[in-house]
């Protein structure tokens, strides 16, 4: 009663908007209209979504859940029926006003439209490998970002959420990505805008601006065939975003809102206060034994809640005067696990889609915008509660730190301990980390058909990606973690202006008499990419300036622009040969002038088998293609803007030099490698359509290998050979290898009942080939990475060498003792020299899963509808740094207090840490569901045109997993610190008019 209490009084100005829509709508109703239903054979269940439009004008609506539609036409027109998988109808409706329409499967779907880069192609002439995945497949539930509606959905697609944080961003792979120090990121493209792969200061995922209600597909680009027109930004696919449209005349209105409480599913394990005074008594000095106090806390009890969440949408769609529209709202706000978290949301989008000329000039206007308002909590007191003495109070009765329960040192001039943790409820309460950010993507695509000559059309796409971040820090001046400086009270900003400007010329045409079909674009690309930082000097929380805090400069302003050249040449012969050539030619101003400019070329070759005479009447075979493609594309972020350069920087206030009495900043150069130049990744594929029995069984099989050159990578430099130690050069080599497959069942269709469901697999193999100017050299070992917390000066888990995969763990081999306990500080001697030094590390497993696998499933009878979601992560290790960290007896008494331990520590009873064991790397092969979403339609509201429909789901369900900490689902392969992923109940309400 208390969700619905607050869902009602958040939303009630928003209830008043959508009555008087109604009212509005009911009267405008009262004129002639057509009205119908739109039924399918041979189960005649009615077809939601279904595309009705007058024929020759922009006129339009589509069919509700149930396939009804209306649509206020002229008299003697035309209506057209179009439906993706089934064939089109044409129907006078000169005389009838209520028709019922049956659409007919078309197996071959050959006119079904695929958006693809720089326009849309017949699905029938697609040679690549590329993934659609609609509105009816995309992930259920309280969605906060747009790529959680895809987890799980594409074979090759690997999504993995960083944090349970609001907002919180995911690392996305596709085909095992094709870097070891450059992004590893796919790019973005939202309606013909192209995302810089980068974030906006004060929001923890930069696609959290994206209002995931107003997307209506999702189409990933994954071999170089398919990618490369976007050449220098494709090396680690593309994914591009369509947002939904206006379709008609007719007033149509949605409202949609998901209501959900998140609940923490696990905490990690540590201690119990018992158990802590238990061995501080036995094995902890006097002065710790007098440190141990008489209560028994549980921190992570305290830090964390049940957190909420109300996100609701209304979207009006329409058309004025043949003018199409859509305009959408929608407001989010929710709060986190750990308490303080918080994130509101307000977004926006205005698309307009009208036709001039006898609709030969196509105007597409998009206007998106989103402005959050957010406070991030301090995810130090996830460490902090799980390392905090449990047997200490939360509060004290002194005024001192602000009543928390600190360790004192009366012989400090804090009055507190030095180096040591603070009380995690007081980092909470006492620090407020508040952002503004804001983020507008917008673009203006002009499509222009020649009337002399149908066939050419240009087109004409003006876009922008503005966003401002900025936000405060402030920590309270009594507060323990900032007793020395007087607390915080800093700002931050940072503007960020993108321009997009592209034009290119198609041409598509048909050579009946040939039996030929040429469909061929042409066309160049301006990007700009300018980002101000402002600085600020360091303020006290009562506003006193930090001296030596001013900045060198207010601001700084690095900009870089990408001038591109592209070409597609499309051919189909007699609807059995399929060719496919790309190329770009891009030119960087991250690069010096003898590299400023790369070439990505690509080439598919295709063969419908279905179309061949000795398969056409083969009624069991509805479609069988086979693909081949190979391409080039390239990688530039990760790459200084002006790295090419010998550049020089003014030092900071604590940075300077003295001359006599005085004091000056000076500059001093910085490294730069004249001749570094693109990562390119030559991509070659073999993959395999078909579909079964009118499609009720269909998929797709992909074998693929990605080879990149050119790596950049932070290599040491020569003593006097450079303005610093290490440089990003190009050197070294890298392959993934792998298989892909999906397969799709409809083994159920009947009026009443409907089932179908999805199994999509992939395998990925990694290999590093080369890392050095000379090709393998022996003398070196490879470079570290995967730092790790605890000991002293810093470690690495993993290391990165040439014929193993990247993110390999290289760590001691532990010696166990017959009853299979470690025994601590005994390792292997692989190299027999009677010592263990680093030359005794070995190489084991790899970090990331080798074997990725998603299953849907969608099961309606009659009104109600199931829907469920899993996922499998198979064959990657985890380091279990928690562990490592502090299940040992030194992490509760050998510092100055007593800390909180892992009970891995009654385990091991090991003394000290142990870091570089590999008894901590752990299998976090995983099964995950995702999400179950239950529905039923109510269907009309008292005879009225509204439509209802009730939701309730679940996500993060279960997981099924050996692995022995918090969440196997690490992507960096290091678990340490996370904030971990809620259960999340959800009532979801859907009203249509």
């Amino acid at each position: 009663m208390q969700m619905i209490t607050i869902f009602f009084k958040s939303n009630k100005r928003m209830f008043m908007l959508l009555l008087l829509i109604f009212t509005h709508g009911y009267l405008f109703a009262q004129q002639a209209t057509i009205t119908g239903v739109v039924k399918t054979a041979p189960d005649n269940l009615g077809m939601p979504g279904v595309s009705v439009r007058l024929k020759g004008t922009a006129t339009a609506t589509s069919t509700d859940g149930n396939g009804n539609f209306t649509l206020k036409i002229p008299a003697n027109g035309i209506l057209v029926f179009t439906s993706i998988g089934y064939k089109v109808q044409e129907v006078p409706v000169s005389q009838s006003t209520n028709l019922t329409i049956t659409l007919i499967e078309d197996a071959s779907t050959l006119n079904d439209v695929v958006v693809v880069g720089y326009g849309t192609t017949r699905k029938q002439d697609l040679t690549g490998s590329v993934a659609v995945v609609g509105v009816k497949d995309f992930q259920k539930g309280s969605i906060t970002t747009p790529e959680q509606m895809l987890s799980g959905k594409v074979s090759g697609v690997a999504i993995t959420s960083n944090s349970g944080q609001p907002g919180a961003g995911s690392t996305i792979r596709i085909r095992g990505g094709s870097s070891l120090n450059a992004s590893n990121d796919p790019l973005f493209v939202i309606d013909g805008v192209p995302l810089e792969n980068g974030g906006v200061s004060g929001a923890s995922n930069p696609l959290s601006f994206i209002n995931p209600n107003d997307i209506e597909s999702f189409t990933v680009l994954k071999d170089a065939s398919a990618a490369a027109i976007y050449g220098a930004r494709a090396s680690n696919g593309v994914i591009i975003i369509t947002t939904k449209k206006g379709l008609s005349n007719e007033l149509k209105v949605s409202f949609n809102s998901v209501n959900s409480i998140s609940k923490i599913v696990k905490q990690l394990e540590v201690l119990s206060a018992d158990e802590i005074r238990s061995i501080v008594n036995s094995k902890g000095t006097t002065a710790q034994k007098a440190q141990l106090g008489g209560f028994n806390t549980n921190w992570q009890d305290l830090i964390y809640q049940d957190g909420f969440s109300s996100d609701n949408n209304l979207s009006i769609s329409g058309g004025i005067k043949k003018l199409p529209y859509r305009i959408s709202v929608g407001y989010q706000n929710q709060t986190g696990l750990l308490r303080t978290d918080q994130l509101e949301k307000t977004s926006a989008a205005l698309v307009l889609n009208p036709r001039f000329f006898d609709n030969h000039l196509k105007v597409d206007l998009n206007l998106k915008g989103s402005m959050q308002k957010t406070r991030f909590a301090n995810t130090a007191a996830i460490g902090g509660a799980v390392s905090f003495d449990p047997t200490q109070a939360t509060y004290t009765n002194r005024s001192a730190y602000n009543g928390y329960w600190e360790w004192l040192d009366p012989t400090s001039p804090t009055g507190l301990v030095n180096l040591v943790g603070r009380n995690p409820v007081g980092l909470l309460e006492q620090r407020e980390d508040r952002a503004k950010p804001m983020r507008s993507i917008g673009n203006l695509q002009l499509d222009y058909q020649f009337p002399f000559l149908p066939e050419l059309h240009a087109n004409f796409n003006a876009a922008y990606d503005v966003a401002t971040g900025k936000g405060t820090v402030y920590v309270d001046p009594n507060a323990a973690e900032s007793i020395l400086s007087n607390g915080v009270s800093n700002q931050y900003k940072t503007n960020r202006q993108n321009t997009v400007l592209d034009f290119y010329l198609n041409y598509v045409k048909d050579f009946k008499s040939i039996k030929s079909r040429i469909d061929a674009t042409a066309g160049y690309s301006y990007n700009d990419y300018l980002t101000t930082q402002y600085f600020y000097p360091v303020f006290d929380a009562v506003g006193n300036k930090v001296a030596n805090s001013d900045p060198a400069f207010p601001f700084n302003k690095p900009q870089y622009r990408l001038i591109s050249y592209f070409g597609r040449f499309n051919y189909n012969y007699d609807e059995r040969f399929l060719l496919t050539a790309t190329v770009r030619r891009d030119g960087s101003s991250r690069f010096g002038p003898a590299f400023k400019y790369g070439t990505f070329p690509s080439v598919a070759l295709a063969w419908t088998a279905k179309n061949e005479t000795f398969l056409k009447d083969v009624k069991a075979i509805s479609n069988l293609k086979v693909r081949a493609s190979y391409g080039i594309t390239g990688q530039q972020d990760g790459i200084d803007n002006y790295g090419y350069l010998s550049t020089y920087g003014l030092s900071s206030l604590n940075a300077q030099y003295q001359f006599g009495d005085t004091f000056y900043q000076m500059y001093r150069p910085s490294a730069y490698i004249a001749n570094i130049k693109w990562e390119e990744t030559a991509t070659a594929n073999i993959g395999l359509d078909f579909g079964l029995f009118d499609n009720r069984i269909s998929g797709s099989l992909d074998f693929y290998q990605k080879k990149t050159s050119d790596l950049l990578n932070k290599i040491p430099q020569p003593a006097g050979t450079n303005f610093a130690a290490t440089a990003i050069v190009n050197v070294g080599d890298m392959k993934n290898e792998g298989v892909e497959m999906t397969l799709n069942f409809n083994p159920v269709k009947e009026k009443d009942f409907n089932w179908d469901f999805s199994v999509n697999a992939t395998y990925n193999k990694n290999t590093i080939t080369n890392l050095t100017v000379v090709p393998n050299d022996p003398n070196y070992a490879g470079f570290p990475s995967g730092s790790i917390a605890g000991g002293v000066g810093g470690q690495f888990v993993f290391i990165n060498a040439v014929g193993g995969p990247k993110n390999t763990f290289n760590l001691y081999e532990q010696v166990y003792d017959q009853a299979g306990n470690p025994i601590e500080g005994v390792y292997v001697d692989q190299n027999g020299d009677g010592a263990i030094t680093a030359s005794d590390l070995k190489k084991g497993k790899q970090a990331d899963p080798k074997l990725f696998l998603g299953f849907s499933n969608n099961l309606s009878y009659k009104k109600w509808n199931l829907s469920f979601t899993l996922r499998a992560n198979l064959g990657g290790y985890v380091y279990n740094n928690n562990y490592s960290q502090s299940g040992n007896l030194a992490q509760i008494t050998g510092t100055s207090v007593i800390l909180n331990a892992s009970p891995n520590y009654l385990t091991t009873n090991f003394k000290t840490q142990q870091l570089l064991s590999d008894y901590y790397v752990q299998n976090a092969s995983f099964l995950r569901m995702d999400n179950v979403n239950l529905g039923y339609a109510f269907g009309k509201l008292f005879k009225s045109k509204a439509n209802l429909q009730l939701t309730a789901s679940v996500q993060n369900v279960f997981i099924i997993t050996k692995y022995k900490g918090l969440d196997p689902e690490v992507a960096s392969g290091v678990d340490n610190n996370i904030y971990p992923r809620p259960r999340v109940y959800s009532i979801g309400l859907n009203l249509n008019y």
